[in-house]
């Protein structure tokens, strides 16, 4: 079993935010996947799907960024989801626009919604692909750079970033070891 956690923020007003990349991500992978998101009682909406017969879980918490961990620490425990088979997908500041990078362990970085979840899952050691978004520009707070979109001329490079990640999780699931993934893939 393998679980692809993507973060962000539920609803139509954050869709497109930089925050949100990481549920563009699972968001493009259920499609690749045919997989249809579902809520359930832990507060996400879930999809999963097969593939060479191990069960994929495609995780969007629905608890706001802030608060991922709430969701996603007890939907591990209830499908006995181990550490060593989760990978979060989310946005990351301090990388360049477009660039991706994947790690199996670190702090958050600042980062609420991963400070959520290291706290609920009480480890800082699980798989995680980082996508940069950059720092705000001068004036301008990191709450409105991370809630606001992509300018236009952004778009292209995001979209060949979140390629890029689905990519990488795609051979991710497809059996490599996540360490030969990330070597491929940094």
């Amino acid at each position: 079993m393998k679980m692809i956690v993507g973060l962000g923020n539920p609803g139509k007003k954050y869709e497109q935010t930089k925050h949100n990349v990481g549920f563009r991500v699972v968001d493009a992978l259920a499609k690749e996947y045919e997989a249809t998101f579902q809520k359930n009682p832990f507060e996400a909406q879930v999809a999963t799907f097969f593939l060479n017969g191990e069960k994929i879980i495609l995780v969007k918490p629905q608890t706001y960024m802030n608060d991922s961990g709430r969701a996603v620490g007890p939907l591990m425990t209830y499908l006995g989801v181990e550490l060593t088979e989760l990978v979060v997908v989310y946005d990351d500041l301090d990388l360049a626009l477009g660039k991706i990078r994947l790690r199996q362990k670190g702090s958050a970085g600042g980062h609420n919604g991963m400070k959520s979840l290291i706290s609920h899952l009480g480890s800082q050691t699980f798989n995680r692909i980082k996508i940069g978004i950059d720092r705000p520009t001068k004036g301008q707070t990191v709450v409105n750079h991370v809630l606001s979109p992509f300018r236009k001329e952004e778009e292209t490079l995001i979209e060949q970033s979140l390629d890029k990640s689905v990519n990488a999780l795609i051979d991710y699931l497809r059996g490599q070891d996540f360490l030969a993934t990330m070597n491929r893939f940094n």
